[in-house]
């Protein structure tokens, strides 16, 4: 009930039906809990009483995951949820140099937005990203990397190829840069992997099955390529490194080389405690924190690796850091779409309620789209901080 909107529709149903029982609720109705779930995965991992070692051994988002696939599959899924979905190629328009400044105006036009509303679905209160025609992977062109050969220490090479990510690449270039800075403080080697496309989580949550396994042909050679040249890989956004930890291995798992790509990609702060645990984090940070507010992201809790951004964050002197395990309602288009949006407010309320009791000197989360929602629900108050800039910044560099 404290997750998503999916169980308390599923519920209102029964009790508003004639027997007060499942069978009373009519199918097409089974359609309206389908479209409260985002795949955040925590009823599954953390809630339901039906897994394994019960008999039923149901795993409710991935039962959701085929209606949608089936819906795609029948044609009904509309336009405009086609291109929200379509991170890639939208990130890529919007930047071109010649377009990005007319996007980002028009996205702040309040007649324009009630025209996205109309056409797409988007809601003219929702926070949505700006777009960069200086892009992560531009500003790399512009750069020689400092580090060449990483030093290895437990499970990591000590060398990273950063899958940028749609966001990062063409909404938060600056995040990038703040996570390559502190990995090569710490002498590890980066770069980028040589190209990439979306990660696919975004057409996996619309049931557009066949456009994730394209996204897989295009991403994972290139990624193996990287990981037989002695390459780890590393993501900023946890949607994407969860994307290839478990939903390609469950989509393809007689896939050696997905399987190799999911052995060898990190979250960044689980590869920094990683290699702290092997004495090769620096720790000398001159700057203090002060109180965080630190939301963990869904998709980094269901991998199962515990809060190794929390434990990086309390290493700085002088810290105090407050972790809040609960959605921050924007899960992917989830929280801008209008018919969702008043759902995805009240999901994120109790945590914009923590934060600000908590009155903390930053706050922000794992998943930049979250910390930028809760942001937007206590009113822009304080700007979000993604947590690597907040390492960044205890470093001094």
């Amino acid at each position: 009930m404290s997750l998503c909107n999916a169980f308390p529709t599923l519920f209102d149903l029964v009790d508003e039906s004639p027997t007060m029982e499942m069978d009373g609720v009519e199918r097409q109705d089974y359609w309206k809990v389908v479209d409260q779930c985002y795949l955040c995965d925590l009823c599954y991992q953390t809630k339901c009483p039906y897994i394994p070692p019960h008999e039923w051994n149901i795993d409710f988002p991935h039962l959701m995951l085929r209606a949608k696939a089936v819906k795609f599959r029948q044609g009904r899924t509309t336009a405009s949820e086609k291109i929200l979905s379509s991170t890639d190629a939208v990130g890529k328009l919007a930047g071109i140099p010649v377009v990005v400044n007319a996007v980002n105006a028009a996205n702040r036009n309040g007649s324009v937005r009630k025209a996205m509303d109309r056409l797409l679905g988007v809601h003219p209160d929702a926070a949505i990203p700006e777009y960069h025609s200086d892009t992560l992977r531009r500003r790399m062109k512009k750069r020689a990397e400092e580090a060449t050969e990483g030093r290895s220490a437990g499970r990591t090479t000590g060398k990273v190829a950063l899958f940028a990510t749609c966001y990062a690449n063409y909404s938060a270039p600056d995040l990038g840069e703040d996570l390559i800075k502190v990995l090569e403080h710490n002498g590890i080697a980066v770069t980028l992997a040589e190209k990439e496309r979306c990660c696919g989580m975004p057409k996996l949550e619309l049931g557009d099955l066949e456009s994730v396994e394209r996204a897989k042909d295009a991403n994972i050679p290139v990624l193996k390529r990287m990981v037989d040249q002695g390459w780890d890989i590393m993501a900023p956004v946890p949607s994407c490194i969860l994307m290839f930890r478990q939903e390609l291995p469950l989509m393809f798992p007689d896939d050696d080389d997905v399987a190799t790509v999911a052995q060898h990609i990190f979250d960044p702060f689980e590869y920094l405690i990683l290699r702290h645990r092997e004495g090769c984090l620096k720790t000398d940070f001159p700057n203090s924190l002060g109180k965080v507010a630190y939301h963990v992201a869904c998709h980094q809790r269901v991998q199962k690796i515990g809060q190794k951004t929390k434990e990086c964050l309390e290493l700085v002197p002088g810290t105090e850091v407050m972790a809040i395990e609960r959605c921050s309602g924007h899960d992917g288009t989830y929280g801008v779409k209008t018919r969702h949006y008043d759902n995805a407010k009240k999901i994120a309320r109790p945590v914009a309620n923590r934060v600000r009791q908590f009155e903390p000197a930053h706050h922000g989360s794992d998943c930049p789209m979250a910390g930028r929602f809760i942001a937007h629900v206590m009113g822009d108050e304080t700007p979000t901080r993604h947590p690597i800039s907040m390492i960044r910044q205890a470093y001094g560099i």
